[in-house]
């Protein structure tokens, strides 16, 4: 066991994007203002729909919880990774540290995914069964189902992170990646990770392939009910919404996907950690835009917050 440093006083490294101070500068600062945009963006939502009475309903409710997550997801990454960028990865974390943001990432990222399906599930009853739309989507139901993907994204993370923690860790401690990812620390480990890895793929499966199935089969109802709509306004306005989840669906999927379906044997760190900026700022930046400005209601209520911000 020599070598091998199994205390809680390893610490991990992240290896910076660039060995120039002046590249990481400009990463520095691109990082920063997408932070600071996805949190002011999903803020916003979130206080929108808060203080609109008309925005009361399931979709808006899920919308909302959407942004909160987000807001929290982005808060797991981005300030170690701002630190890290500054000091030219020369920032430290413990493995407590380590596993604890990797505990939230997996945990607030498994809830956006099965949440994201919940909204797929809230329009497939809202255009395909509109008459039942209310009693179905109870104002208790919707709790139910928002607090049980936390309870699934809590229940898929936890046994995964202390799995992985529980691995003995050599001397080599740079993480090839900006945060502590589970395939980039797994590949710090001194033992056989192959157990750990398909554990990994399982659970990446049920977070992403179930939900996207659900999602995939709401829609093709969806569509098949839209174009029974015989007025243009309604298809339109059912197409808007829709459209705006569908956008978000494929980007967050997609790139996750990419990540954690592929094959073990075709990890590579730095595609990791580049499709990584995907799904941890952009896409958070993207949600408030794509939800904002393809919504009718949303754009309306925004429009009437500033009139009465400007009037106070």
């Amino acid at each position: 066991m020599e070598g091998i440093n199994k205390t809680t006083k390893i610490q991990f490294f992240f290896r910076p994007f660039s060995l120039d101070p002046e590249v990481q500068m400009i990463i520095f600062v691109a990082f920063l203002v997408m932070y600071l945009t996805s949190l002011s963006g999903n803020a916003i939502i979130a206080v929108i729909v808060q203080i609109n009475h008309s925005l009361h309903t399931p979709m808006y409710f899920f919308l909302a919880n959407l942004a909160v997550l987000e807001i929290f997801y982005t808060s797991s990454i981005a300030p170690l990774a701002l630190a890290n960028l500054l000091s030219m990865g020369q920032t430290p974390v413990s493995i407590i540290g380590c596993g604890t943001q990797m505990f939230f990432f997996v945990f607030l990222g498994a809830a956006d995914c099965v949440l994201l399906a919940i909204m797929a599930y809230d329009r497939f009853i809202a255009i395909c069964y509109p008459l039942r739309y209310t009693l179905i989507m109870s104002w208790s139901f919707c709790v139910e189902l928002m607090l049980g993907s936390l309870v699934l994204g809590f229940l898929l993370s936890l046994p995964l992170t202390i799995l992985i923690f529980h691995l003995p860790f050599c001397h080599h401690n740079e993480i090839y990646h900006f945060y502590c990812d589970m395939p980039a620390v797994m590949h710090l480990a001194c033992a056989n990770t192959h157990v750990h890895r398909t554990t990994l793929y399982i659970i990446s499966f049920v977070v992403l392939s179930i939900p996207l199935s659900l999602i995939s089969i709401s829609y093709v109802f969806i569509v098949v009910a839209i174009f029974r709509i015989k007025s243009a306004e309604g298809r339109h306005r059912a197409l808007s919404t829709c459209s705006s989840h569908i956008i978000v669906v494929l980007l967050q999927y997609g790139c996750t996907s990419f990540i954690y379906l592929s094959p073990s044997s075709s990890y590579s760190p730095e595609m990791g950690q580049r499709v990584s900026v995907v799904y941890t700022f952009i896409t958070p930046i993207l949600n408030p835009l794509i939800y904002s400005l393809r919504n009718k209601d949303l754009k309306d209520a925004l429009r009437k917050a500033l009139r009465m911000f400007q009037v106070g």
